[in-house]
């Protein structure tokens, strides 16, 4: 691990130690895993836009997939 100085206003500091507390942790870990929720999150939003621009770049084509209508299952019968 490495230790860090970063600047973050009051209200913000009560609040992580305020959810530190109420996860039994400290305010480090809690800030911890808060950044890495934040990049999972982006890399997600991320694939979203570069999947969403594939298809844009590529639409899907009529009928391209309609061979995998019948092995469909919504587990309706």
């Amino acid at each position: 691990m490495k230790t860090i100085q970063m600047t973050i206003d009051e209200r913000l500091l009560k609040l992580v130690d305020k959810m530190s507390r109420g996860r039994k942790t400290n305010r480090s870990a809690f800030i911890r895993q808060a950044l890495e929720a934040e990049i999972r999150r982006q890399r997600v939003r991320d694939d979203e836009t570069r999947h969403a621009e594939g298809y844009v770049r590529k639409p899907v084509a009529p009928g391209e997939f309609d061979a995998w209508l019948n092995e469909q299952d919504w587990g309706a019968s």
